[in-house]
């Protein structure tokens, strides 16, 4: 039994001496870190060319599928309208390293800016955040298990899915299809 609670208190004590969870300099990192994120989302039309062919209205634009099948390429189209995925590891922008903005391949919406990227491993362009009001979610049960799809609020064209296995301090991961998107350099 003593050598029960001494074991415990073996593992326990340096967790506790390290201030796990109670150092107020690792809180600060983290709301250093999370204005960082606020500043992104502000601030993204730094990112933006003066001249970029974009659109900055988030008023509903309707086309039938269709209309979509005629402007997008077949991968496009699979992926926009009919909620596919590329394969992983196939998209230049995975490995987009420039400054810039990623807009909706369909309609030209800003979505997410060279700042808010990362290199997930995964083979997909992954972000750690979006552009504040340009995407909506919905839950997706497609896999058996719920996932949260994301998709463009102007045109609806499927983006992704969002994930909570990304870097602090959001610790999210929207995971997006690379042909869905296009980048244009600032």
């Amino acid at each position: 039994m003593e050598r029960r609670i001494f074991l415990k208190a073996a593992v326990v004590t340096p967790l506790a001496m390290a201030g796990i969870g109670c150092d107020s300099s690792a809180r600060l990192a983290a709301t250093e870190d999370e204005q960082e994120v606020e500043a992104m989302r502000r601030e993204w039309k730094t990112l933006l060319a003066p001249d970029a062919d974009v659109t900055l209205s988030t008023e509903p634009l309707r086309r039938s599928k269709a209309e979509w099948k005629k402007i997008l390429s077949p991968a496009q189209f699979d992926v926009l309208w009919e909620d596919g995925t590329e394969r992983a590891f196939t998209s230049p922008l995975d490995r987009e390293k420039r400054p810039g903005v990623y807009v909706c391949a369909g309609c030209s919406l800003p979505l997410f800016t060279s700042r808010m990227k990362y290199d997930s491993g995964t083979g997909w362009p992954s972000f750690i955040t979006y552009i504040p009001g340009h995407l909506g979610t919905k839950k997706d049960f497609k896999l058996v298990l719920p996932r949260t799809e994301y998709h463009c609020i102007r045109c609806g064209g499927h983006q992704g899915h969002v994930f909570d296995d990304g870097p602090l301090p959001t610790r999210q991961r929207w995971c997006n299809n690379g042909v869905a998107l296009r980048f244009i350099p600032a």
